[in-house]
């Protein structure tokens, strides 16, 4: 192959960067981008960047010396808005085309946006862009802020206005907030971080709608209340940038379809990151948008699945002063027990805690909040044990 090229300039795509040049690819590679800027990390974004506390140049993943090491032509600013399989060309939003032996798709996703949220002071939170102008904004005064969607984002948004000093409201349609991902028990532990930082937690019902004429002024419930507001976060998860590739025979549902290998049915085409749907499942972290790449590049160049993406789930997040993470498999009708630490009104004590869940006896998923280490080692743990029984059945 003489020609590769990457859609999509964020984490995944840098990453799968890194890899064609480690894995000895030397031909040319583009990588071509819909945001104007440089690969930039986003986790901090709802975090230190929004606060304050780190500027753009903390955010940037690769400095002007690996850039010019990856030898890479940067098609930045520019949309991808096809691809032709059989000419295997990639095709530009502004005309041009990319002829290319091979293609690594890494579009990610974007922010899921509400009806009527054009108005002023409604906002999502995904691109640098966004965070700026949410900076702005908050940047004016004391805001009465309401967040939609308490997921990760939503959470840290919330604990990062709050910090601002601004009034908060988080708005969860769910009965608590990260029930999927951490089960009713430690979801409920974790809600109660937002009390613990000043957060008005609103749960068990929907948004029917904005109010306002030129800025927002409100939230109107499901039930019939409206909660004030100046400024509105819409964080009601993502959806997968699979637009481009209609036509292109891919198979696309909620993402891009691939094997365990991040293989599409076609040849010369992996995908990786938020946009890829690897072994039936998307993962929307940061984990898998570094961790895929190796495999999906050693795929690739090979022409066939030789490889396959084992990485045990992992996110965290950071909120009202705490570190949550979770690493496993958890199950509905996993045990749930506390092995170190405690609870203090059905939030986390000083010190935090480190929880385990449980089926058939062993350890599934580990859940820790301010226990770093122990977390770790129980992480490697179920690690070991999912490589042992991978191993077994082999």
């Amino acid at each position: 192959m003489r020609t590769l090229t990457i859609v999509g300039a964020s984490l995944a795509g840098l990453y799968a960067a890194r890899e064609l040049r480690a894995q000895g690819f030397d031909g040319r590679l583009v990588i071509v981008g819909d945001e104007p800027h440089r690969p930039y990390d986003r986790p901090p974004l709802s975090k230190d960047f929004l606060t304050g506390r780190a500027d753009e140049d903390r955010l940037v993943l690769a400095d002007d010396e690996e850039t010019t090491e990856l030898d890479a032509e940067w098609l930045l600013g520019t949309r991808a808005r096809g691809l032709d399989v059989r000419g295997r060309t990639v095709l530009l939003d502004d005309g041009r085309t990319v002829s290319t032996d091979g293609v690594v798709i890494a579009t990610g996703a974007s922010a899921r946006r509400l009806p009527g949220d054009s108005l002023g002071g409604v906002h999502t939170l995904r691109t640098l862009d966004d965070a700026r102008a949410l900076r702005d904004e908050l940047a004016g005064g004391p805001r009465q802020v309401v967040v939609i969607g308490g997921g990760f984002i939503g959470a840290e948004t919330a604990s990062s206005c709050a910090a601002l000093g601004h009034t908060v409201t988080v708005v969860e349609a769910a009965a608590l907030p990260l029930v999927p991902q951490l089960g009713a028990e430690m979801a409920f532990v974790c809600a109660a971080l937002h009390r613990r930082g000043g957060v008005d937690l609103v749960t068990g019902t929907g948004v029917a709608g904005l109010r306002g004429t030129v800025s927002v002024t409100g939230v109107e419930l499901a039930d019939g209340r409206t909660v004030p507001a100046d400024v509105v976060i819409v964080g009601i998860g993502t959806t997968p940038n699979t637009g481009w590739l209609a036509g292109s025979t891919l198979a696309l549902h909620d993402g891009v379809l691939c094997d365990d290998g991040c293989a599409t049915a076609l040849p010369q085409v992996v995908a990786v990151g938020d946009v890829a749907r690897v072994g039936g499942t998307r993962a929307e972290h940061w984990t898998s948008a570094t961790e895929q790449p190796r495999v999906a590049v050693a795929n690739l160049l090979a022409g066939r699945t030789l490889d396959t993406v084992r990485s045990l789930p992992y996110f965290w997040s950071d909120q009202y002063g705490a570190r949550i993470q979770f690493a496993g498999r958890r199950q509905d009708g996993d045990t749930v027990r506390l092995t170190e630490g405690e609870l203090t009104d059905g939030a986390p004590a000083e010190g935090g805690f480190l929880a385990r869940y449980e089926r058939d006896g062993r350890t599934t998923a580990v859940l820790s909040v301010d226990r770093p280490r122990p977390f770790m080692r129980a992480r490697r743990e179920i690690a070991r044990e999912e490589g042992r029984m991978r191993s077994a059945a082999l």
